[in-house]
């Protein structure tokens, strides 16, 4: 055996054991108390994929000289991958990990596209049938990534707030979507036959533009499953590059990418009751909330020193908490809370809405940052039923989640989306900056219940004050 064959051996192993790691990773961020072992597991396996990498790459560029400028070019690409991602890991706050990732989504979509007109302009001399297929996969190949480029830009422009979170309406927007659907199909069919340059160039800026329309038309409630879905889409835009690079690797961690991401946007869509293909359609049947400031009726404000109050006299306690919590770094006062409370003897629990934050697991991974215990960390659909029992609820930064619309106003554009049913409690007290609506653009009748109470301004600040008054 030549020393090329068994580098490429020995690759080929090490990627089916990184394959293996990534699985474990993905079972390990499953649970609360494995997602750092799956964390590590993940890490390993792509220090691992990347070794490999670069053994089978130096044993190909030995006595190559134009071979090991590529090499050379690789190492340094990696380094400078390494200290961005370093830097931006140790500088972001968990407030941006929601626009920092679908940044990353759309490099992932870039690098697709870019491997895809390499696939053009460097074909290898395939004929028949095989060279369909490679053709199919080039073409394929660049339209996923162009979909997941510019789609992940405008969702990172959407969540940073650099631009607006309401949908955009064009006319004709859903036969807009469909129809770029059936041109991709006919030019891919057209290419396959003859795989000429301007149909490259035609496809990347269809992809492109429908990619943006796709995310633009998507409303701010929407958002954690849009970050959910573009993560599948990246997922099948690395596998694409996978069969254009003959990447074993590659196709299996674009799989598992693209498979759990798309399964994770259906249990959303399902817990949001928003139709799944509506919502990778481009908000297909949703229209943009209109009158989102309107009030309700009047308001009740309360002080620090009313709800410690409260609190002292309550037995049991929930807190919901919302990307407001997040803003604010509440996290850890709301900790120090709970812990004050839970040693009076208060029976205090979480309500965490799947979809609360702009990120799947947003809120669990606050609390746990704070150190508050997992086992009273609670889904909605464990919490739902007891809130009517509860003394005091504590919405700390939410308003979507929280909103009785959902429920009992058909004409709502969260109509029919579950929510926490905080206004069940006896007494309920909001955190918020201001009555201004949610990230969704919907007025929340919640604020003006008789039994709600609303406590303006910073969250961090008024649990610090809650906590002096106690």
């Amino acid at each position: 055996m030549s020393p090329i064959e068994l580098a490429a051996s020995v690759a080929s192993a090490a990627y089916i054991v990184a394959a293996l790691l990534f699985i474990m990773s993905l079972a390990g961020l499953s649970k609360h108390e494995s997602a750092r072992s799956g964390v590590s597991f993940g890490v390993v396996g792509m220090v691992i994929a990347l070794g490999a990498t670069i053994w089978v790459t130096l044993q190909g560029a030995w006595g190559q000289p134009q071979a090991v400028v590529g090499l050379v070019l690789l190492v340094v690409a990696m380094l400078v991958g390494a200290a961005i991602g370093l830097w931006r890991a140790r500088k972001v706050e968990m407030t941006g990990m929601p626009e920092l990732i679908a940044l990353l989504h759309s490099f992932v979509g870039l690098a697709a596209v870019l491997v895809g007109w390499n696939g053009h302009l460097h074909a290898p001399g395939l004929s028949g049938a095989l060279a369909d297929i490679h053709h199919a996969e080039v073409f394929i190949g660049i339209f996923i990534g162009g979909v997941t480029f510019t789609g992940s830009i405008v969702a990172f422009l959407k969540l940073s707030g650099r631009m607006p979170s309401k949908p955009l309406v064009l006319p004709g927007k859903n036969v807009l979507n469909l129809g770029a659907i059936v041109i991709f199909i006919g030019l891919t069919v057209w290419y396959v036959t003859m795989p000429v340059l301007w149909l490259l160039i035609l496809v990347t800026l269809l992809s492109l533009t429908l990619g943006w329309h796709l995310v633009a038309s998507i409303g701010g409630g929407d958002m954690p499953v849009v970050v959910s879905m573009l993560n599948s889409y990246s997922g099948w835009a690395a596998a694409a590059a996978g069969f254009l690079l003959n990447n074993d690797l590659l196709i299996v961690t674009g799989a598992l990418v693209g498979s759990s991401g798309a399964y994770l946007s259906y249990i959303m869509c399902a817990a949001m009751n928003r139709s799944f293909i509506s919502v990778i359609a481009g908000g297909f049947g949703i229209e943009a909330p209109q009158g989102g400031d309107d009030e309700h009726g009047e308001h009740r404000e309360v002080d620090a020193n009313a709800v410690a109050e409260m609190l002292s006299g309550a037995s049991t306690v929930v807190i919901t908490p919302g990307y407001g919590m997040a803003v604010a770094r509440a996290q850890y006062p709301v900790a120090e809370l709970t812990q004050k409370l839970r040693d009076r003897g208060v029976d205090v629990r979480f309500g965490i809405h799947p979809v609360a934050g702009r990120l799947p697991g947003h809120m669990n991974v606050l609390l746990a940052e704070a150190k508050v215990p997992y086992d009273i960390v609670l889904e909605m659909d464990e919490i739902n039923d007891e809130l009517a029992e509860t003394d005091v609820v504590l919405v700390i930064g939410a308003n979507d989640t929280v909103n009785p619309a959902a429920a009992e106003d058909p004409s709502s554009p969260i109509a029919g989306m579950p929510v926490l049913r905080v206004w069940e409690g006896r007494n309920v007290v909001v955190f918020k900056r201001s009555m201004a609506s949610g990230y969704a653009g919907v007025q929340n009748p919640l604020f003006f219940r008789e039994n709600t109470q609303m406590l303006f301004g910073d969250a961090k600040e008024g649990v610090d004050d809650i906590l002096r008054a106690l």
